[in-house]
């Protein structure tokens, strides 16, 4: 036992490391080489982290931003032939941006051939215009120049032209490096600990995964395939063994082989496919209508259309190792046994799970997520060995049963829509706009409580004389669902289910106009103003291509609470650290050592977030005073309304006492 606790520590101890943020994902190198007179290559290395990508070339016009690689050279030194990349960038749909768009996930470098036309070394530089994503955050679109030398011979001395600012005002920050703006005073650095900068979204995302995965198992025990395999497992463990300590022992091994097998099953899928590979299957537009067929199959089979089973031999072959061997291996194949033979009501439920791990990009997720449907699987087998007299009040096989894979059925056939949804998507269609995807949700749900009320019925399911009250309330819960998806028809955001449904521009007709804030988008100006109404100040870091800023504005600041607390005591200042529009007049500032040439508004706000509040991610929240001083740890994406009310009234209570 305590070499289980101790491999269990470990197991989450790997979890948390696996889900580690970076706000430095990708780094860049150059090296040149001038061996050949008249000629040099240089070379630009990108080194990315795990489960981040960084886009490619050349995007749409509407997409996120390119990666943009540009070379200043003197006189004497010239380009010979185009970029070249060290290999092709991933190719795929985008949900979000419903664009086709390109990115290098791992390790990737850029060649370019110079011709040298004089005998002289000569100093040039390259300047890189990037942004990284991962599934969880983007950090801002980044500059950065490189220098590096050409040619052989006597070193020319290049003249750089002077660097161009734009003096802000006539305050210049203590410490700001030599060669940047002269900065007001607000954007004086604040003081963030590393514990408050720490961004918890990824931290809970593992979790989740086994959480799913735990409700999974539970909702597999309830199909036919499972149910009446407890007792008549229990009773054989208990029938064998000469006590019930040894029964008791064994059916622990049966429990632990169950886990051992689904989750020796995750890992292989990790090892095999590896984590941005699973990520890239998870939203492939084929694979998600392959899936959607597949989901379909398998909800007409649970609604009683035919039966799908793994071929006989399978489980009989396993079946007779499991008698003509003794001891562990025997439990073993008998834990074997049982999923082989479930398959046909677990399968859908491992199938989906997987899709949903895989979109996590990280290796431990398909193996989290099967660890935690083999747990709930396995505890009940262990649970009646330890306690046989449960069996007794154990219910019986029987309509019940068949009850329960009716309505997996309907849950298949309205999850299969999500995934004809991102294949719709992305060839362009036009067969599941929002509207069309709601209604089909309407009348499955609306057909499932008639079902459970006893008003539908199957050619396989036993007369419905009377309606007990747990099926009353599931049916009233899953009317009253679809009476909830209806007005969607009309725009409502439906925020509980904004996950699955198509987004809101492919709603035709569209009545909703909520959660609107009077904004800054100018740092400066909404500063000034805060100071002359005697305002504290929210600032919100966002990005238009930033897909969980979308979420909590729809989950958190279109609340009725968050609004009103928001229009009546703060001043907001959104900054979108992706706007493309150029600055009036461009410059470059220092940053740990780096040449930063800031050229666009986000730049500049995004420099802004770097160099003031150390953080580089999006969602950011963060409140200050008048004077551009923290009220408050930043804030970041949660979804929890009454988390975020809270941390809006403690940065008003800090106002309040340091006026």
């Amino acid at each position: 036992m305590k070499r289980l606790t101790a491999i269990l520590c470990l197991f989450f101890v790997w979890m948390a490391a696996a889900q580690a943020q970076t706000l430095d994902p990708i780094t860049w190198s150059v090296t040149a080489d001038s061996s050949t007179p008249g000629k040099a290559t240089v070379r630009i290395d990108a080194k990315i982290d795990k489960g981040w990508h960084l886009y490619g070339l050349q995007l749409p016009e509407d997409g996120p931003n390119a990666t943009q690689i540009t070379f200043s050279l003197p006189d004497g030194v010239t380009l010979d032939g185009p970029l070249t990349p060290s290999r092709e960038p991933i190719e795929k749909f985008d949900q979000i941006f419903s664009l086709k768009l390109n990115w290098w996930e791992h390790d990737v470098s850029f060649t370019q051939k110079l011709n040298i036309t004089d005998n002289h070394s000569h100093q040039a530089s390259v300047k890189i215009f990037f942004q990284g994503c991962n599934d969880q955050t983007c950090i801002s679109p980044q500059r950065q120049t490189l220098d590096f030398t050409v040619g052989s011979g006597t070193l020319v001395e290049t003249q750089k032209p002077d660097t161009v600012t734009t003096p802000v005002t006539e305050t210049v920050t203590e410490g700001h490096q030599a060669g940047a703006p002269v900065l007001p005073a607000i954007w004086e650095p604040v003081e963030i600990t590393a514990q408050e900068a720490e961004q918890p979204v990824a931290s809970t995302s593992l979790w989740m995964i086994f959480l799913l995965g735990f409700g999974g198992g539970l909702v597999a025990l309830l199909t036919p395939c499972v149910w009446p395999m407890i007792p008549m497992t229990v009773s054989f463990f208990l029938k064998r063994s000469k006590s019930k300590k040894r029964a008791v022992g064994d059916a622990i091994i049966y429990g632990l082989s169950i886990v051992v097998i689904y989750l020796a099953l995750g890992l292989a899928i990790s090892i095999i496919y590896g984590a941005s590979a699973l990520n890239e299957l998870a939203t492939n537009a084929w694979f998600n209508l392959a899936f959607f067929l597949l989901l379909v199959l398998f909800g007409i089979s649970f609604l009683g259309g035919f039966d799908i089973k793994l071929p006989a031999k399978w489980s009989n072959s396993v079946d007779s190792r499991a008698e003509s061997t003794s001891g562990l291996v025997s439990i073993f194949f008998m834990a074997f046994t049982l999923a082989l033979v479930s398959f046909s009501c677990t399968g859908p439920i491992i199938g989906t799970l997987l899709v949903e791990a895989a979109t996590q990009s990280s290796y431990v997720g398909p193996a989290v997520g099967m660890g935690g449907f083999a747990l709930a699987l396995a505890l009940p087998f262990s649970l009646f060995a330890m306690f046989p007299s449960w069996l007794k009040e154990m219910p019986k096989s029987g309509g019940w049963l068949n009850s329960v894979k009716v309505v997996l059925g309907f849950l298949e056939l309205a999850l299969s829509l999500k995934f004809l949804s991102v294949a719709d998507l992305a060839y362009g269609w036009g067969i599941l706009d929002r509207e069309v995807f709601i209604v089909l949700w309407v009348v499955i749900f609306a057909l499932l409580g008639m079902y459970l009320l006893g008003k539908l019925r199957f050619s396989h399911d036993a007369p419905t004389e009377s309606v007990s009250v747990f099926r009353f309330f599931l049916a009233t819960v899953s009317l009253a669902f679809a009476l909830y998806l209806v007005p969607g028809l009309w725009g409502a955001p439906l925020k509980t289910v904004s996950a699955f449904v198509p987004p809101l521009y492919t709603q035709d007709f569209n009545l909703y106009a909520g959660g609107q804030f009077e904004e800054f988008d100018d740092f400066d100006k909404g500063m000034a103003y805060a100071a002359e109404n005697n305002r504290p100040v929210l600032i919100d870091f966002s990005g238009y291509g930033c897909v969980n800023c979308r979420k909590m504005e729809a989950a958190v600041f279109d609340t009725p609470e968050v609004e009103k607390i928001i229009k009546e005591n703060f001043v907001l200042i959104k900054l979108m650290v992706d706007d493309k529009t150029k600055l009036s007049q461009p410059f470059t500032v220092k940053e740990n050592g780096k040449t930063v040439s800031l050229e666009t508004v986000g730049e500049k706000w995004s420099y802004l977030q770097r160099y003031k509040f150390q953080s580089n991610s999006q969602p950011y929240y963060i409140i200050l005073n008048n004077e551009g001083g923290a009220l408050t740890a930043p804030a970041y994406y949660d979804e929890n309304v009454t988390k975020f009310v809270e941390w809006l009234n403690s940065g008003m209570k800090a106002y309040q006492s340091k006026k």
